[in-house]
């Protein structure tokens, strides 16, 4: 019996010490999850760790407490995953960091220089944030951080972009700081680059070839620079490179303002109407070699060319067939310009009731006074086209002969039948 109440002590014992331990006690002050392995402690007002913390953390939030110094406090937490340490009153990042942490936020403290060390064995360290800080310095080691992908260093006081960048990094983030140049090789080996925010700094220029090796940026913000648009001997390369680079710019540099080395000729105005002019000229030309209208007599008739219904828009004057007049273009479609020709009309010796070009041998020549002209008040243009199988030609060699319709002329054997038949009446009418 009293065997057993000994076994039992003692495993109560065992219990007591080893419970804490194993299970863990979530502090009064802070929230537990995740078996108390996640833990946050902010908005407290603390001032030192609390008490009861295990050692297997892996989610640690100190943030928006009054921290001042957490030197190799928190080296014990060697399953730390996450750590928040944002807007307190730390003045460097705490020194000896478990190396199993993946994501460090510092923002918005008062640490003004990141030192080598405080970041040299973070191997599995993904995100780091140390913006809203006085940073002036930023330290960084050659092939450290290899598994760094974001670098928040922006709203600090930093004066050169940090060199010795982990060459997987894919966003950099430098905005909100004083920085006005950047040394040879410091983006040299950033190949996997996709984002990199540069707004608000003190740019005049980027040195040349600064950005020819991040083949696979995506996205750049290069506004509120004070570029120096009036100097081509130092800016020309990165307006050159914001025109030929496939990423996104934000913030082009002098976007708004002429490159004083491009040319700033005006292109020769265009002539806003060329065919107007030139149908006005052509229209003195023609009036200044028109013939004077002949007078219509019994034996002639007179005839008015038919109006051309529009064929469409054309690029220079178009010609009425059978003139050299050019037509005017109104509003309801082009119109012959006022001429006047005289046409001497002979019929074919066959019979033909078509007419043929006028010769100095007709016998009985028929002269037509063909007028064409452009009404003042611009009618609508008819729809019906000129007969193109009955055409006459104009006798003057100069110009293109006059077209009309071969209704226009009796054929002569019909005058010979009329002659006849008139003769034949008046004989009858003696006897």
């Amino acid at each position: 019996m009293e065997y057993q109440i000994l076994n039992t002590s003692t495993c109560l014992l065992v219990l007591l010490v080893f419970i804490p331990t194993g299970l863990g006690i979530c502090p009064s002050s802070c929230k537990c999850s995740g078996n108390d392995r996640n833990v946050d402690c902010s908005g407290r007002n603390l001032t030192v760790l609390p008490q009861g913390l295990q050692d297997n953390l892996t989610y640690l939030n100190l943030s928006f407490n009054q921290f001042v110094d957490l030197d190799h406090q928190l080296t014990r937490f060697t399953n730390l995953r996450t750590l928040d340490i944002s807007n307190n009153w730390l003045k460097n990042v705490p020194a000896h960091l478990p190396k199993s942490l993946w994501e460090l936020y510092a923002t918005n403290n008062n640490i003004k220089v990141l030192q080598k060390l405080d970041t040299a064995y973070q191997w599995n360290l993904r995100v780091l944030d140390v913006s809203r800080n006085m940073v002036e310095r930023a330290v960084l080691i050659n092939n450290t951080l290899s598994s760094l992908k974001f670098l928040n260093l922006s709203s600090n006081k930093l004066w050169t972009v940090p060199t010795n960048m982990p060459y997987n990094i894919e966003t950099v983030d430098l905005s909100n700081n004083f920085l006005s140049q950047i040394l040879p090789g410091t983006l040299v080996r950033l190949q996997h680059l996709r984002s990199l925010y540069l707004h608000n700094n003190k740019f005049s220029y980027i040195p040349d070839k600064a950005f020819d090796q991040l083949s696979q940026l995506q996205v750049i913000t290069l506004y509120n620079n004070p570029w120096s648009c009036g100097d081509n001997q130092i800016i020309p390369y990165v307006l050159h490179w914001v025109q030929g680079t496939a990423a996104r710019v934000l913030g082009a540099p002098c976007a708004e303002q002429p490159w004083p080395w491009a040319s700033t000729t005006p292109a020769p105005a265009l002539d806003s109407s060329p065919t107007i002019k030139g149908t006005k000229a052509a229209d003195r030309e023609t009036s200044a070699t028109e013939p004077e209208p002949t007078k219509v007599t019994k034996a002639h008739k007179q005839f008015k060319a038919k109006e051309v219904p529009p064929w469409g828009t054309q690029s220079r004057p178009a010609l009425l067939p059978g003139s050299q007049r050019p037509l005017l273009h109104s509003p309801d479609g082009p119109q012959e310009a006022a001429a006047t020709r005289t046409v001497l009309l002979q019929g074919p010796a066959g019979g033909n009731a078509s007419l043929g070009p006028a010769t100095g041998s007709s016998t009985t020549p028929m002269t037509l006074s063909i007028t064409s002209g452009m009404p003042t008040n611009y009618p609508k243009m008819p729809q019906s086209t000129t007969s193109g199988t009955l055409r006459q030609e104009e006798a003057t060699p100069s110009a293109p002969e006059a077209r009309v319709p071969s209704r226009a002329s009796p054929s002569r054997w019909h005058t010979g039948l009329l002659c006849l038949a008139l003769l034949r009446a008046l004989a009858l009418a003696m006897d």
